[in-house]
């Protein structure tokens, strides 16, 4: 045997070291160990739950936050409750006592105070002059908000984005800023003292509102999915019409109840350019106010009817409203 021969090959010995490691699962040690009895602990927490005193405490803070909910609640109800029992008690009985007395004294209900107001036919035109305002004003600000909102968000030309920086700047303009500039044009134009004039100052300061709102909801409109509808065939309006609108339904309600109750219960623009003759409710009542005598049992009942209304529109488009907020808040 040569010398040669006797020469151990490093190629050989590295594998010959190799194959153990490589045919035989090595031994697990401490640190193998941990990991699966860190799992099957989770696991056995996992199929036993919290335990008791986790869930109690859990079932303490929810009755705790519902109690706290409810109270806030009837805090937050305990005006429009003291005004709608002041609406149904006589002038007396109110001087002679706050309106927990009928909570007392249920006897001392009565109606006649909504008699003698809806028998003025000041409350009951003014009522109707309020909606004659809030109702245009309403859907002029939810139809060019929701056309001005797709073309900001959607559709490209020249000075889209500044333009776009000057209607968000828009929205720090005070009321009172325009107050005089505007009766002035209105005066040239002979729109000062109309229902028009009235419904276009609304319309123009509540734009900027609605355009910000509006675009930024329809900018988070799935781009693949106005494509796929442009591949269809769709123009921009019936892509409008058919895409945008349905998807925008929630935050246009919202809009539209906000711009509604908004209108409804403004007193400085209705007390500026509206119809002397004609006024809105707001103005109405503060003219029934006594020179020596707070006049309540005119103001109760006219304010709660004038607040009845907000109440059932709100009331009536809650899912609406609620949709929107919600959708809002996880975009």
């Amino acid at each position: 045997m040569s010398g040669t021969d006797a020469t151990p090959d490093p190629t050989a010995a590295e594998a010959t070291y190799a194959r153990p490691a490589q045919a035989g699962p090595s031994p697990a040690g401490p640190s193998q160990a941990g990991p699966s009895h860190a799992g099957s602990s989770s696991a056995v927490l996992a199929a036993t739950g919290p335990s008791y005193a986790a869930r109690t405490s859990a079932r303490l803070a929810g009755g705790a936050l519902r109690v706290f909910l409810v109270v806030a609640a009837l805090f937050w109800l305990l005006p429009t409750l003291g005004l709608l029992l002041s609406s149904f008690l006589s002038p007396t009985d109110l001087n002679d006592g706050g309106w927990w007395q009928a909570l007392t004294a249920p006897s001392r209900l009565t109606a006649d105070n909504y008699e003698r107001l809806l028998a003025n036919d000041t409350i009951t035109g003014s009522l109707l002059s309020t909606f004659a305002i809030a109702v245009p004003a309403t859907l002029l600000v939810v139809t060019l908000g929701a056309f001005a909102g797709y073309a900001f968000a959607w559709l490209e030309f020249p000075g889209r984005d500044w333009l776009f920086l000057v209607v968000v700047g828009l929205l720090v303009v005070p009321v009172q800023v325009a107050l005089i500039p505007v009766s002035e044009l209105f005066g040239s134009i002979g729109l000062f003292e109309t229902t028009a004039g009235v419904v276009l100052f609304h319309t123009a300061f509540g734009l900027p509102f609605a355009v910000f709102l509006l675009r930024n909801f329809f900018a988070e409109i799935p781009r693949e999915l106005l494509e796929a509808a442009r591949l269809d065939g769709a123009g921009e309006l019936r892509l409008f019409a058919r895409v945008v609108l349905p998807l925008g339904a929630p935050a246009i309600a919202s809009l539209g109840i906000f711009q509604f109750l908004w209108v409804w219960n403004d007193m400085l623009v209705a007390l500026v350019f509206a119809d002397s003759a004609h006024p809105p409710v707001t103005v109405a009542l503060q003219q029934q106010v006594r020179q020596f005598g707070n006049n309540i049992d005119v103001l109760a009942p006219g304010a709660f009817l004038s607040m009845a209304v907000p109440l059932v529109v709100f009331f009536a488009f809650q899912r609406q409203f609620v949709s929107g907020v919600m959708a809002g808040a996880i975009k």
